[in-house]
């Protein structure tokens, strides 16, 4: 008589894979460590792409799971594969590949990051993580790590951990995480130089009070209509504003609550706000 196929059971890690692949997200199994599998031999040293710090060449086409985010994919032939199988045997966890899935993961590392991302961040789907929380947008970005203490964005050329749906509704990835990879000039304080002080010691040197209204309201209006990068925007408009303004006196705390009122407006925190204009005048040697 013959006996029956048995029946093999299916990875617990795997069925959560298929079922994110339902969703058009791609994925792949991490080992221990979080981490990829390594690679192999017929792909050595990633020449399919693999690591985020290289060019890739497209998505991986080696049957077995060893390109980190390059090898993540939504094909159920491809992750059922008996190399696939092997790996979600060993798996500890599912991961997946913001970028090609539409997506962006702020990875707040601790609860500093968190607190942080409460009150500089636009409200978006949560999931909590060991540690702290992944803040997922609609959107895709470059990816970065440390982008401030605690912070990594996710995105394109990455992978996340799949540690649940997550709560709340999903947004828009804003301009504010958009910013967070613009780095700021390097502040280098000049170097003092004498300077002739022109008679009428006290006395604006702008002929009318219109020049510097003119001046704040430009500023308003350039951070105002910014589409991206409203962080370095803002920085280069204080720093423009106090280039020109910030050694007569003229400015007053009225004209720089108007500035980071515009700023806010955009998205940026007052913490932000003030950082940049500390960062400015400092530039500036103020």
């Amino acid at each position: 008589m013959t006996q029956p196929a048995p029946v093999r059971r299916v990875p617990d890690h795997l069925r959560t894979a298929l079922d994110l692949t339902d969703a058009g997200v791609p994925v792949l199994p991490l080992r221990a460590g979080k981490v990829p599998f390594g690679n192999c031999r017929a792909c050595a040293r990633n020449v399919c792409g693999g690591r985020p710090n290289m060019k890739s060449v497209g998505p991986c086409r080696c049957p077995a799971p060893c390109h980190g985010w390059a090898a993540a994919t939504t094909d159920p032939a491809v992750l059922s594969s008996p190399a696939w199988m092997a790996a979600w045997r060993r798996a500890v966890t599912v991961a997946y590949h913001p970028g090609a899935a539409g997506l962006t993961v702020v990875d707040l590392d601790d609860a500093a990051a968190v607190n942080w991302a409460r009150e500089a961040l636009p409200g978006t789907r949560t999931v909590e993580t060991t540690r702290g929380e992944h803040w997922i947008y609609r959107g895709t970005m470059r990816s970065a790590n440390a982008v401030r203490p605690g912070v990594d964005i996710k995105s394109t050329m990455s992978y996340a951990r799949y540690l649940g749906p997550g709560t709340g509704t999903m947004t828009v990835l804003p301009d504010t995480v958009r910013a967070l990879t613009v780095k700021e000039p390097s502040l280098v304080r000049p170097v003092p130089h004498a300077v002739a002080v022109p008679a009428g010691v006290g006395e604006c040197p702008h002929r009318t009070p219109a020049y510097l209204e003119r001046g704040i309201a430009m500023a308003e209006q350039r951070i105002t209509e910014a589409r991206s990068a409203v962080h370095a925007t803002a920085y280069r408009t204080f720093l423009a504003v106090l280039s020109t303004h910030g050694r007569c006196g003229c400015l007053t705390d009225a004209h720089m609550t108007r500035l980071f009122t515009a700023a806010q407006a955009k998205g940026e925190s007052p913490r932000h706000c003030a950082d940049a204009w500390t960062n400015a005048r400092t530039r500036l040697g103020l």
